[in-house]
């Protein structure tokens, strides 16, 4: 008799929500049981602590425990939300699939059902994100932009409490909870770009486990798998050389001579006021070279340059003051 596939997840209520997904897909699509093993993560136990997670050295706090689970062999498989997986590979350990993408881009959700262009001026909204923290400084809005920690139903019930006017997420994660009309608005990527690989899931197996590579191959939606591939690219090669707050969407589209890929990106200065937006399309088995090209011509034109230009603002602003 086959052994059930082991999955491992986080103890949230999203995260086993999304491992759940998976494990219906694997009986579904390769005929085998699914059962979730659930682990504490260094990101669980910092979120409980109360210490911040925001910031690049904190990229995957999410996931080290569960691939050390894998690789001890107490799971078979790993799933996790694809923007908290680092860009770098992982010995031991393959990217097995990428399933069909939840929609990437942010909500709000405001008290009294207001839309972000709606609230006041010095409106307080919530964030834990840098990404999101630049973009909504750049929109001009005037609003109070705080951190803000917990989990989905914490952060909301901080809005409800008054606590906070409006708090900016996920939508995939709204979604995937059954707790998307609570959103008041959705934030158009013109407005907002997503994190790379937001809305995403990323299934994860040993790399030696060949079998279970080859059945978990099913589980993989091309377009979305192309997709998340070119924003990932932009962001390891941003990280590479630039510091500051990055945003990317991919799309695969029809065009005239078949599909392509589409990529755009931001790169932002802290506090929003500086920004270089740019981007570019080929083909979907060029993801990676895609993404590779947009992010080094971004660098080219300044992203490598944004903290340190904000750095310089903040000392002509205190010179002033001073003055």
């Amino acid at each position: 008799m086959t052994k059930p596939v082991r999955i491992g997840t986080r103890r949230s209520l999203l995260a086993t929500t999304q491992a759940g997904h998976v494990a219906e897909m694997v009986r579904e699509r390769l005929g085998r049981e699914a059962v979730l093993v659930e682990v504490t993560t260094e990101g669980d136990l910092s979120q409980a602590s109360g210490v911040p997670l925001a910031g690049s050295s904190n990229t995957g706090v999410f996931v080290g425990a569960l691939r050390d689970a894998l690789l001890r062999g107490d799971v078979d498989v790993a799933v996790h939300s694809l923007k908290d997986l680092p860009t770098y590979p992982h010995d031991g350990i393959a990217l097995a699939a990428v399933p069909l993408r939840e929609d990437p881009r942010d909500v709000v959700v405001a008290r009294d059902g207001l839309t972000l262009g709606e609230l006041p001026v010095g409106s307080r909204v919530g964030t834990g994100s840098p990404r999101r923290v630049a973009q909504l400084h750049a929109l001009g809005l005037g609003l109070e932009i705080d951190g803000i920690r917990g989990n989905v139903d914490t952060r909301i019930g901080k809005v409800r409490s008054g606590e906070y006017d409006a708090v900016v997420l996920a939508r995939a994660g709204l979604a995937r909870i059954g707790r998307l009309d609570e959103a008041t608005e959705v934030l158009d990527p013109l407005q907002m770009l997503p994190a790379p690989g937001q809305g995403a899931l990323g299934i994860e197996c040993r790399a030696d486990d060949a079998d279970l590579l080859g059945q978990l191959a099913l589980l993989d939606d091309g377009p979305t798998h192309a997709a998340v591939t070119a924003e990932r690219a932009v962001l390891a090669t941003l990280e590479g050389g630039c510091s500051a707050p990055i945003g990317a969407l991919a799309e695969v589209v029809e065009g005239e001579d078949g599909d392509e890929i589409w990529v755009r990106a931001i790169a932002l200065s802290l506090d929003g006021g500086l920004a270089v937006r740019m981007s570019a399309s080929g083909g979907p088995t060029d993801a990676v070279g895609v993404g590779t090209r947009l992010a080094s011509e971004m660098l080219a034109d300044g992203a490598a340059r944004l903290a340190d230009r904000l750095e310089d603002r903040l000392e002509d602003t205190d010179k002033r003051q001073n003055a």
